[in-house]
């Protein structure tokens, strides 16, 4: 197996890989193949996964390993009663048992349910009852929860990677006595390139979560993003990490799935809470050079040192818009670009940035990526001209769009417009092709006649020093309709004084006037979902 036979842009600059790009998806394309069987069967000595425990325990997994343990458990979950088409939870923080647990569901054509360890019993509980899932992966940190949550579920079995086991409903099996009732010659279900593969939920920022389900196809419309973002990976050499949750679509098809998709060493090591030195100890130690880093974690790390060891080669981020400032941080300090990348649970990685390729202009996601077609439409689906705001768009029969939503056909076909799936986020397109993200639409600023979206906002507030994170929204007010407020969350061991007034200033002199807030609140954190999206909903509730 050659790298270049899994590449999916063609080489050249950027008219060139727009005008040579072409789709290429087998009809029996499988994740669970691509991204294991196949390293396996070429090259079984070679490094998949480099796990690193939470007492710095450092074990190596190669993809011969990752099928033979992956098959083990398909072959008991099959002994369990999971078949094709039946749901599968994972409830795992970073580790080789997470790539184990998803390749071990997708050879019997079954779909699997990531689940984030932050969520609480109600969250899992409803996911769980919503998905119908049948049997469950976890630790035995997590299990208590996911058992009270599985209270009323179609949960029969779960499997925990620890010792406790426990009989009745659900059983619960230790991961050691699953593996060894496994007999060998275990062959798996054959399944299509547009075949169900995962259920993933989204973030719940406007009411309930949905499920949204995707093909196994939804690799493969990822990768031109991927390697746009990571600088036309692979390369010689690279070892990839994120601490973003495995769970979330940002951390498993981002990073971590084409990582192992492209033969690149994967470090897994989960963090409760994101710590920048713990995070840089990290990179240095194990060579990290190609990221997925969120805004979140970026802004906290350039409140840290940067170890002199420390050298990437290329940074993707996405989630929240990223200002100029940081975008020259990065280069300066980690030695790499910051390239953003955009799109959602339904439809993922559809914009990106790419310094090698010259896409790059700050404050801007970047423009559609090769394959993707993209477009700013009003309320009745028709494109609107360059720099008119309006909503993002996807053109329908993308390879990474979403099959629908699990069980909730009239919310899928809300989604969609004519030919286009919309995204419920406001943007603008420049007569270069850049598109630039304002805002979500339950985001707009009204004030004045002006319709404001916070990001500019945002990223010019934690342009300052003193602030690590901000999140501007609108509240009432009898003249203007609504005013801007920001809510910062300081450094600690900054000062309070007279920085309102500052912050206030810099919007006021760096973006405009009628974007400054008229009202700043310092707070000790904000609301984020799952995933690190700030959620703005929450303030303006409060």
């Amino acid at each position: 197996m050659r790298t270049d036979d899994l590449r999916t842009l063609p080489g050249g600059d950027w008219d060139v890989v727009v005008r040579d790009f072409r789709w290429r998806v087998a009809d029996d394309f499988s994740i669970a193949r691509a991204c294991c069987d196949a390293w396996a069967e070429v090259k079984p000595g070679r490094v998949a996964i480099i796990d690193i425990g939470d007492d710095g325990a450092r074990s190596v997994w190669s993809y011969g390993r990752l099928r033979d343990a992956s098959d083990r458990l398909a072959a008991a979950m099959r002994g369990y009663g999971v078949g094709k088409g039946d749901r599968v939870a994972i409830l795992l923080s970073q580790s080789p048992e997470v790539m184990i647990a998803h390749f071990a569901a997708m050879k019997l054509g079954a779909i699997v349910l990531p689940l984030v360890t932050l969520f609480g019993e109600d969250a899992l509980a409803y996911r769980l009852g919503d998905s119908g899932a049948v049997l469950a992966v976890t630790d035995d940190a997590n299990l208590d929860k996911l058992v009270s949550a599985a209270a009323g579920a179609d949960i029969g079995t779960i499997v925990t990677t620890g010792s406790r086991r426990a009989e009745g409903s659900p059983r619960v099996v230790p991961w050691a006595d699953a593996l060894s009732l496994a007999s060998g010659g275990f062959v798996s279900e054959a399944v299509k390139a547009d075949d169900p593969a995962l259920l993933i939920y989204t973030s719940g920022t406007t009411g309930s979560p949905k499920g949204a389900l995707h093909a196994h196809r939804v690799l493969i419309g990822h990768l031109p993003a991927v390697e746009m973002v990571l600088e036309r990976m692979p390369v010689a050499g690279d070892v990839g990490w994120t601490p973003a949750d495995w769970a979330w679509i940002g951390g498993l098809m981002d990073l971590a799935m084409p990582c192992l998709y492209f033969g690149i060493p994967l470090v897994a090591h989960g963090m409760r809470k994101f710590d920048p030195v713990a995070a840089y100890r990290l990179i240095s130690k194990e060579n990290i050079n190609v990221s997925f880093l969120p805004p979140t974690a970026l802004k906290l790390m350039r409140q840290a040192d940067v170890p002199d060891r420390v050298s990437m080669r290329a940074i993707g981020s996405g989630g929240e818009s990223l200002g100029a400032d940081l975008l020259d941080w990065g280069r300066e300090q980690l030695g790499a670009p910051i390239n953003e990348l955009y799109g959602q649970t339904e439809c993922n990685l559809v914009v990106a940035s790419s310094a090698g390729l010259g896409v790059l202009r700050p404050g801007a996601m970047g423009k559609p990526v090769p394959g993707h077609d993209v477009a700013i439409i009003d309320s009745v689906g028709a494109e609107l001209p360059v720099g008119e705001v309006g909503e993002i768009a996807v053109r329908r029969g993308d390879p990474v769009m979403f099959l629908g939503y699990w069980n909730q056909p009239e919310k899928t076909a809300e989604k969609f417009g004519g030919n286009w799936m919309r995204t419920g986020d406001l943007g603008r397109a420049d007569a270069d092709g850049y598109l630039t993200y304002v805002s979500r639409d339950d985001d707009i600023i009204t004030s004045a006649g002006y319709r404001i979206g916070p990001t500019e906002i945002e990223n010019c507030l934690t342009g300052d020093a003193d602030v690590v994170m901000a999140a501007a929204v609108g509240v009432p007010d009898p003249v203007r309709t609504e005013i801007v407020k920001a809510f910062v969350v300081l450094r600690e061991g900054a000062s309070r004084d007279g920085v309102a007034e500052r912050l206030v200033a810099r919007v006021r002199e760096r973006v405009s006037p009628h974007m400054a807030p008229r009202a700043v609140e310092f707070v000790e954190s904000l609301p984020v979902t799952a995933t690190g999206k700030i959620m703005r909903r929450v303030l303006r509730e409060a």
